[in-house]
């Protein structure tokens, strides 16, 4: 069966047609769904427009995105954006998608800052991230993205460098697996903090935050890991359960470099 045709079958509102069209779908190759959703993007339907969102995240960014993205911002625009957010909330749950996102700074201004879709426009990709930590005067550079905020940055930094590079307890691996791509979010007893984490200038960078909000210091982010004051946890290792997580080193600093990195930032 041709999956446009079906697409077709989909904007018409045929009865039927949107199951069709999901199990149709399964299993096609990435052109066949590529043509499919800019059939469906056609539409005005809020919901056809959520199953859109669906298939773009599996295909990536293609010319479907911008008539998607433009039915959200409008609909944000006009006041009634909450019946629109689901369709864009999967997709940038995609790096391809979110790398290829149009009109991201009208969406920007039309969401409100306390959404799910806001929080998914602030995430950061291939992001060069300057780490050090403090008690052994190591420094590392590192690269991160897909990060929802900085519970995750935090869990995830622990993963990488304890014990191999800095000591202590390494976080267990429930932890690590609800913190990237397991399927169980909240690990049973919590996800315990192994660092208090800093920006150059000295300030608490909150949990609670996202590696967007590190300021620059010295045209870098920087995060400096000290031994936490008192002991802390939470309960999910990530919110945006689909959105796969980079936390990898791409080089260790040479103990010059780092000295003078640690002997810059406050404490």
């Amino acid at each position: 069966m041709d999956l446009t045709s079906v697409a077709e079958a989909v904007v018409r509102d045929e009865p039927g047609a949107f199951e069709t069209f999901i199990n149709e779908a399964q299993g096609r190759s990435p052109d066949e769904m590529s043509a499919a959703a800019l059939v469906l993007s056609s539409s005005s339907d809020v919901q056809v427009n959520e199953l859109l969102g669906n298939l773009l995240f599996y295909i990536g960014a293609c010319d479907a995105l911008e008539p998607l993205v433009l039915r959200v911002v409008e609909a944000f625009e006009r006041g009634d954006g909450e019946a629109w957010e689901r369709a864009l909330l999967l997709p940038l749950q995609d790096e391809d998608v979110r790398a290829g996102l149009p009109h991201r700074e009208r969406l920007l201004a039309a969401v409100p800052t306390d959404s799910w879709l806001y929080g998914l426009l602030m995430v950061v990709d291939l992001e060069p991230l300057l780490v050090l930590h403090r008690p052994t005067g190591t420094g590392f550079e590192v690269t991160i993205g897909g990060l929802g905020d900085n519970f995750q940055l935090h869990t995830l930094l622990a993963y990488r460098l304890v014990p191999e590079h800095v000591p202590g307890e390494p976080p267990l691996d429930a932890w690590v697996e609800a913190a990237s791509v397991g399927e169980d979010l909240q690990p049973e007893g919590g996800i315990r903090g192994q660092f208090q984490l800093s920006d150059g200038f000295g300030d608490t960078i909150w949990n609670e935050g996202r590696p967007s909000d590190i300021p620059l210091f010295e045209g870098r982010r920087v995060v400096v890991l000290d031994p936490p004051p008192y002991q802390r946890s939470w309960n999910t290792g990530r919110i945006y359960p689909m959105m796969t997580p980079l936390v990898n080193i791409a080089r260790v600093l040479p103990a010059d470099e780092a000295a003078s990195w640690l002997a810059k930032v406050s404490s």
